[in-house]
């Protein structure tokens, strides 16, 4: 079981501008209103920090623009109102907006850099038989037991970044959905997983945005611990 977010600390803001607004969401915190129960949601909080502020637009809602894992940490673009958030969806659907990844999976990768590909259930669905889930990845430093890798999906299907890499035989470290975390070595409270970066050119204003999220710092301190020859996580 993967930790909830508990920390009553504000959301930090990665941009901002007359439309949208990107945020760092922490690990263990839902990017949307669970179904049921009535755990917070980053939506919410996010809501309630925008309505206090001495700026805010009576009536004006935060409406995210896409959403990313609870166990995943790092940036999630919301726009100002719901014309703003449909404008936002269109380049969504249209593939134009590109996502980055920094993953920790177990084992070795066999190739430095490569494109993962398969019908995952999703695909099925849609009814066309040419639908297929396209991921592409980098690696930036192998370890004895774990790779560290940039990730780009070039489609946006649920649970697609841990399905492929399950697929290749190198599921994410921490997974827990999609194979048993005891048949690992290594251990990590979530799956380890940060959304690193977005960018689009702005419906508005036509300009290139590219909105950074710095690794979190549990990831960053396994990371770094990893480097050191002290230690046995390598």
């Amino acid at each position: 079981m993967s930790k909830k977010f508990t920390s009553r600390r504000s959301i930090n803001i990665l941009y901002e501008d007359d439309q949208y607004i990107a945020f760092f969401k922490p690990a263990g915190l839902l990017a949307v209103p669970a179904d049921k129960g009535n755990e917070a949601s980053l939506t919410e909080i996010v809501n309630v920090e925008f309505a206090a502020r001495p700026d805010a637009v009576e009536g004006l809602k935060l409406h995210p623009c896409h959403r990313i894992d609870r166990d995943t940490s790092g940036v999630i673009l919301f726009a100002k109102g719901q014309v703003a958030r449909d404008h936002m969806m269109n380049l969504f659907r249209a593939h134009q907006v590109q996502k980055k990844y920094i993953a920790f999976v177990h084992g070795k990768m066999l190739h430095s850099r490569g494109e993962m590909k398969s019908r995952l259930k999703e695909d099925i669905a849609s009814g066309d038989r040419n639908s297929m889930s396209v991921t592409r990845y980098a690696l930036k430093q192998q370890f004895r037991h774990f790779a560290v890798v940039e990730v780009t999906p070039l489609t946006g299907r649920t649970n697609q970044i841990r399905l492929h890499f399950k697929e290749v035989g190198n599921p994410l470290v921490g997974e827990n959905k999609f194979v048993y975390r005891k048949d690992f070595e290594l251990k990590f409270k979530r799956t380890a997983l940060h959304a690193s970066e977005l960018s689009f050119v702005h419906p508005y204003t036509k300009e290139k945005v590219r909105i950074e999220a710095e690794l979190s710092i549990d990831m960053q301190n396994f990371w770094e611990k990893a480097k050191s020859p002290q230690r046995d996580i390598e």
